[in-house]
Parts: C-alpha cells; structure tokens; sequence
C-alpha cells in the first residue's frame, strides 16, 4: 500500500517550529510497513530535496528511513502526484479543496488522514490508525488465502474420490 506524505503540519510543527511530537516513532513504521512517497512542496520530482530540507530536524538514523522514500512529480495539485490506480493513504495537514474535490471524485476521500498537530498525540493517534488499517488488510489476505486453500483442497479431495 502507497502512503503520500506532507512534510509541513505533519512531520514538523508550525506552532513549535520543531519536529512534532511522535514523529520519529511514525517516520520509523511507515517506511517499514508502506511504499512511501514524497507529497509535499519540498519535493517535486527529487527526492533528495525533502531529506536535505529535513536534515536540520532530524538525527541521522531517521534521515537514513526517509531517504527511502520516494518522490513524486505534481504541479498546480498534490494530487497530480497521486497514484490513483493504486490503494493507498494521504497524510496531509491542509489539503485544498479542489484536492479534495479530486479524492471525491474518485471515490477515494476517506484515503485521506487529515493531521491536526495541535490535538494533542495526533501523530501517535496517525501511527495506531495505520496500524489498524494493515492489519485488517492482513486479516482480509489471510481470509482469501483459507478460502483458495480450502478450494484447492476440495479440488484434490474430489480428484481422489
């Protein structure tokens, strides 16, 4: 599953003007757990330029997880930059309205987690929401796997017969 992410309002706190809290816990698992990408104006089409840009925040070992992940190309919306063919998961503090308008269209808003730094444990509450979502997918993979198991055994069963 793809996750897009937004640098400002979700990694780094405008209030503060620091790394929000929980950040280094959510960097951590999303770049083990998804495809991240880059949607953010800090990168449009380099990679590279987001990690420099996130350098001064950051100790080296969390540099080294976002440096996996990748960079989208977009121009007038972060949408532009959205792999809609895909499954995937939009965290983002302050999208546009015609972005949402794209979502909608697509049938695809609620893969949109709009992130509030200014609830307080917003990112470790981003962080359990994530894990919930992959581990219903995991439920849902195991489910099909006993089904295709089952049919397979069957198929054996009544060849035997």
């Amino acid at each position: 599953m793809k996750l897009y992410l937004d640098i400002d309002g979700v990694f780094l706190d405008y209030d503060s003007g620091g790394v929000a809290d929980g950040a280094a816990e959510l960097i951590e698992y999303i770049t083990k757990e998804f495809d991240c990408y880059w949607l953010t104006t800090h990168c449009k089409g380099d990679p590279t330029t987001a990690v420099s840009y996130l350098r001064e925040y950051f100790q080296d070992d969390t540099i080294e997880l976002l440096k996996k992940v990748k960079a989208t190309d977009w121009t007038d919306l972060k949408t532009d930059g959205i792999d809609f063919d895909s499954n995937f998961i939009w965290l983002d503090d302050y999208p546009f309205q015609a972005e949402m308008d794209v979502l909608n269209n697509f049938g695809v808003s609620d893969s949109l987690l709009k992130v509030n730094l200014n609830n307080e444990g917003e990112l470790l509450r981003i962080l359990e929401h994530l894990k919930e979502i992959k581990a219903k997918r995991r439920r849902r993979i195991r489910r099909a796997m006993d089904v295709i198991i089952g049919f397979i055994i069957s198929l054996i069963v009544a060849k035997a017969i």
